[in-house]
């Protein structure tokens, strides 16, 4: 069954976007491509290069995807852009990311308001889906959460990340960080703006998640 998601992501607007957006987004892509390390980034490959606003979900009944886009349209209309502050790489969890390193309020925000405002287009959750995520080993909070909103690390529990690698082991950290690195040298630290959202979809179940429609945020705002 189809599911969509929303996503941060820099670049989404091609030319016309900010060039440290552009230059993050084809470093990003670059780095997936890398043949040494593709059985590290096969889950980062499948989901494309982003930072989630709104985790995968499945259409609820009676939505449809046009009312999903119309949506995502009014969402971005109303909007001035957010910034990723000087990202750098880290570890988070042993995989491996780039972050943030000054404020986030604004990211936190604009992942909130989706976390929400997207909410009446997610269907509930089968028992299947629960299971996998094994509420057992979340913390009250973020049970929370998923039971609320489909996925536990949202609002207060929101860290926003764009995935680089799957969980590294310990025998490959040293060669994997220093290759993330050097990768991304001439651009850690470099303040990058969003100013669209993007919806992505994974037409069957194990496919890539594709970018659908790319929503720009108001010009007025994001000037």
């Amino acid at each position: 069954m189809t599911r969509y998601a929303v996503y941060a992501l820099p670049g989404a607007l091609g030319a016309a976007d900010a060039p440290a957006g552009t230059a993050l987004r084809a470093a990003g892509e670059g780095w997936y491509a890398r043949a040494e390390f593709a059985d590290l980034t096969t889950d980062p490959r499948r989901y494309g290069f982003h930072g989630t606003l709104k985790a995968p979900f499945r259409l609820a009944p009676g939505r449809t995807e046009d009312e999903l886009r119309a949506a995502a349209d009014a969402f971005a209309a109303g909007r001035s852009e957010a910034v990723i502050r000087a990202p750098r790489v880290a570890a988070l969890g042993g995989f491996r990311a780039l972050i943030a390193t000054g404020d986030e309020g604004d990211l936190a925000a604009l992942a909130a308001d989706a976390v929400r405002g997207f909410e009446p287009f997610r269907a509930p959750l089968s028992d299947a889906d629960i299971a996998r995520r094994d509420p057992a080993r979340l913390t009250s909070r973020q049970r929370e959460l998923f039971a609320q909103y489909g996925y536990p690390y949202v609002l207060d529990e929101f860290r926003f990340h764009l995935t680089l690698t799957d969980p590294v082991p310990d025998d490959r950290a040293g060669e994997v960080d220093r290759a993330l690195s050097a990768h991304f040298a001439d651009l850690v630290g470099v303040d990058v703006p969003l100013r669209a959202v993007a919806l992505f979809v994974e037409a069957a179940p194990g496919a890539p998640f594709e970018i659908l429609s790319v929503h720009p945020f108001s010009e007025e705002t994001s000037a």
